[in-house]
């Protein structure tokens, strides 16, 4: 007469989820951010797209407040 056989049980798992994103997933966003916010920041381009002045003097203020 033969035993039977048991299977063994599955590990357990560590509970964490591992997602792995590529370079890409976290670098193109920030480097669309740091551009956009390049362009908002450089006063000469706001100006010759004709905004309103006090928009152009708000982001010189921003522009110099970051340079300190």
């Amino acid at each position: 007469m033969s035993a039977p056989t048991h299977t063994r049980p599955h590990p357990a798992t560590t509970g964490g989820v591992d997602i792995r994103l590529p370079w890409w997933a976290l670098a193109l966003p920030a480097l669309a951010f740091v551009v956009l916010l390049v362009m908002m920041l450089n006063p000469t381009d706001a100006q010759a797209a004709g905004s309103d002045p006090m928009i152009t003097h708000l982001f010189e203020r921003v522009q110099q407040l970051i340079a300190r």
